[in-house]
């Protein structure tokens, strides 16, 4: 199936001026390596959400043999995989509608649970064959969604005495785990998911997927890993921050090998010379300062190569440094290559990934764009062509 199916993608990609690709072994490795850093045996859930971070969700669920369940934010997403013939457990992380609560049963998708409104519309769900599986989400101190340490038991109660209702699960998200090298504030909301979990237990209730791992708490905290891990950034091989790496190094841990999974390429549309004096692109926010060769290349803010990178970022063309001159356009950007020699039109450019012994990552390019990494791969815009390759980069 894979190999029909790297074919028909690259032809699509091969015919595109702009196209993204992903290493197939990538996913599976990191997933590996981040249940290795603490010998995790339990069940491994990636989260495919908001088109697989920008990956693609059709492309990157083939990526993941290694993951037991998937997650998703919306509805739709579920749906999709349903169509796409995925059989895995798939949870659902956002609100459903609750005109849609039938299709989410029907569908056999996993429902996270917040709100008395949500339960209220599954009671009155006419009677089905098949069981519809809830995760209680508890509110903890991040305050998104969920129910408050007080109420939670109330809420179980009820879900537990609603038949065709399975209370399969428990979960919390951390508010503050990995831009900060002192995490008393996740370990504050671990006291209280503990606790919750405690009283639940004493009341006869024992929900048995308990998660509240995303990947820094995956890396970084054993004791927060309970039934299931939610591996969201780190299942495309990007590390959640700077500081989650160094809190990682700072306690001797293990360091997962994590492979980013996405390159994101383009080609040249034109080689020009622009004379010393020019102005370049919209606003005449950059000028040459020596006869320059310039190259044009047909990827803007529509595709998600962000705004703010113009004047400050740079491509890779055969292996070496292309700074972007001007704006970015909504369909092009201008660099310069006066000192790469041959450029030719339709020569291929890297804008994210590698290229000889230069790279640019995705937390470079947020750098210079005020962003973090995982904004920068979630815009790159579902329109391009995804394609598998095979073997590492």
């Amino acid at each position: 199936m894979l190999a029909g199916f790297f074919l028909s993608k690259y032809s699509s990609a091969m015919s595109s001026l702009v196209w993204v690709e992903l290493e197939a072994g990538a996913p599976d490795n990191n997933l590996r390596e981040i249940r290795r850093s603490h010998g995790f045996s339990g069940i491994h859930c990636a989260v495919l959400k908001s088109n697989a971070y920008g990956h693609g969700i059709r492309e990157m669920r083939t990526l993941v043999d290694e993951a037991h369940w998937l997650a998703v934010n919306s509805l739709d997403e579920g749906l999709e995989l349903r169509g796409l013939g995925e059989t895995r457990p798939v949870l659902l992380l956002g609100h459903v509608d609750l005109a849609r609560l039938s299709e989410a049963r029907e569908a056999d998708l996993r429902l996270i649970v917040y709100n008395s409104e949500t339960l209220a519309a599954v009671a009155s769900l006419p009677p089905s064959a098949g069981q519809f599986r809830v995760h209680l989400h508890l509110e903890t101190g991040t305050w998104r969604q969920g129910v408050l340490p007080e109420d939670a038991c109330g809420f179980a109660g009820r879900i537990m005495n609603m038949p065709g209702v399975f209370l399969e699960g428990i979960s919390t998200h951390f508010a503050n785990i990995e831009d900060t090298l002192e995490h008393n504030y996740a370990r504050m909301q671990l006291d209280t998911f503990e606790k919750v979990c405690r009283d639940l237990s004493e009341a006869g209730i024992d929900p048995p997927v308990r998660h509240t791992a995303c990947t820094a708490a995956a890396i970084l905290f054993r004791n927060t890993h309970f039934s299931m891990l939610r591996t969201g950034i780190g299942v495309y091989g990007l590390w959640p921050s700077r500081e989650t790496r160094l809190s990682a190094e700072t306690a001797g841990l293990p360091i997962p090998a994590l492979r980013p999974v996405m390159t994101w390429k383009t080609r040249v549309v034109q080689v020009k010379n622009v004379p010393r004096g020019c102005y370049i692109g919209y606003g005449c926010t950059y000028r040459t300062t020596r006869p320059t060769v310039m190259a044009v290349l047909p990827v803007g803010y529509a595709d998600g190569y962000r705004r703010a990178a113009g004047n400050v970022g740079w491509v890779l063309l055969k292996g070496m440094r292309a700074p972007v001159m001007g704006r970015v356009c909504m369909n092009l950007i201008m660099v310069d290559v006066t000192d790469i020699p041959d450029v030719r039109l339709e020569e291929e450019v890297t804008l994210l990934g590698s290229s000889g012994d230069e790279s640019i990552s995705a937390e470079l390019m947020g750098s210079w764009c005020g962003t973090i990494n995982y904004e920068i791969v979630t815009g790159v815009s579902p329109l391009l062509p995804r394609r598998i390759v095979l073997g590492e980069r």
